[in-house]
């Protein structure tokens, strides 16, 4: 027969898996915050029921500390909150969320990522413990820091979280030269693709790919248009076109251009007219600075970086250490010899990196390796 102790474990691992879920609600919507969510439970003797759920608001304020009580109200008193990322402790213009919880008479906190933050680091605990507060840390900790891997890589490395994301044929192909985009994967693989970029908060292309191609790279599932993130071009001389999709679209959703000193000035010019955000970057060997240049989206507050192509940007990616994540995704079709090789492929991973996820779409095969902080 089971312990008190692991029926408690089994309910806590429960709810807070429920919060998690509850979180990506509002996953690349939450500005420079991580997107949090926090349920408020409460048992009076029929078993836990949820009695107040929160998800950071849209733009990053309120938490979903303070979301979740006020949906519970006066039931949050005497009641566990599951909470997935550790609650805030430093003041601004409202309380941190671990006094909020303190005031609202909550009796037991579940907590599952620490945070880094030095403004907040354990210090969101001891104020519920002083307080009396019974806390429970790291429950699903590690399913926690992977849904915060964004936040929590601007936090200790000071840059995004970079997702490589790659769709290979069976023979290892990304494309072949000359022909644009090809349908490599089938229509549920492209699906999960814009699942994913609706949770980024920048998409990155090389300018070959954006020239071959001529990309939307926006999110086309009913219902999530909306949340099509910023595109980035890695475009040194500033040559994307602009009668292709990206500029043309660039008022509607946010196009940002990574140039070099040497970008034609009037072609910047043309470009900008028509919406697209000019970034100056640094070069180095003739390319973009790429450590440098995702330090600057940090600072803008992007938190989540997913690269859609081409070979030559992976490749890049991966020689500077800049990939955390890599996702492929293998078609049951064959290219043939003349395509272009994928810069690895599942039997090449680098060093570091472990399988954590396996799936199948369809007649697509679903890989993803991730690496520690």
């Amino acid at each position: 027969m089971p312990s008190a102790d692991a029926d408690q474990a089994a309910t806590d691992r429960r709810f807070m898996a429920a919060a998690l879920r509850y979180s990506r609600k509002h996953a690349g919507l939450t500005g420079t915050n991580p997107a949090v969510g926090t349920l408020i439970v409460r048992d009076d003797g029929n078993g836990p029921v949820i009695v107040g759920r929160g998800v950071t608001a849209l733009g990053g304020r309120p938490h979903a500390e303070a979301e979740a009580l006020a949906d519970a109200g006066e039931k949050a008193r005497g009641a566990t909150a599951y909470v997935t990322l550790e609650p805030c402790a430093h003041h601004g213009r409202t309380p941190p969320c671990a006094n909020a919880l303190v005031a609202a008479g909550v009796t037991r906190v579940v907590g599952a990522a620490n945070d880094p933050d030095p403004r907040v680091a354990g210090k969101g605990y001891s104020i519920l413990r002083a307080a009396g507060i019974e806390v429970v840390e790291r429950v699903m900790a590690d399913e926690a820091s992977d849904q915060l891997a964004g936040y929590l890589s601007r936090s200790v490395r000071m840059r995004p979280h970079v997702t490589l994301k790659l769709a290979l044929s069976a023979d290892g192909m990304i494309g072949r030269p000359g022909e644009g985009q090809i349908a490599i994967t089938g229509p549920i693989s492209r699906r999960q693709v814009h699942l994913m970029r609706a949770e980024a908060d920048v998409i990155v292309v090389g300018i070959n790919t954006a020239l071959a191609d001529d990309p939307e790279l926006t999110v086309r599932l009913p219902g999530l248009e909306s949340r099509s993130p910023v595109r980035l071009v890695l475009d040194r001389q500033a040559r994307l076109s602009p009668q292709g999709r990206l500029a043309r679209s660039a008022e509607a959703v946010p196009v940002y251009l990574a140039v070099g000193p040497e970008a034609d000035p009037a072609h910047k010019a043309v470009l900008a007219a028509m919406g697209v955000k000019i970034l100056a970057t640094d070069t180095f060997e003739g390319r973009i600075a790429l450590p440098e240049l995702l330090e600057d989206l940090a600072a803008q507050g992007m938190m989540n970086v997913m690269v859609e192509g081409g070979a030559e940007t992976a490749r890049n990616l991966l020689a500077d250490d800049m990939v955390d994540r890599i996702v492929i995704f293998q078609g049951s079709g064959r290219l043939g010899a003349d395509g272009i090789a994928a810069p690895i492929d599942r039997d090449h991973i680098p060093a570091g990196f472990r399988l954590v996820r396996e799936a199948r779409f369809g007649d697509d095969s679903y890989a993803e390796w991730t690496r520690g902080f």
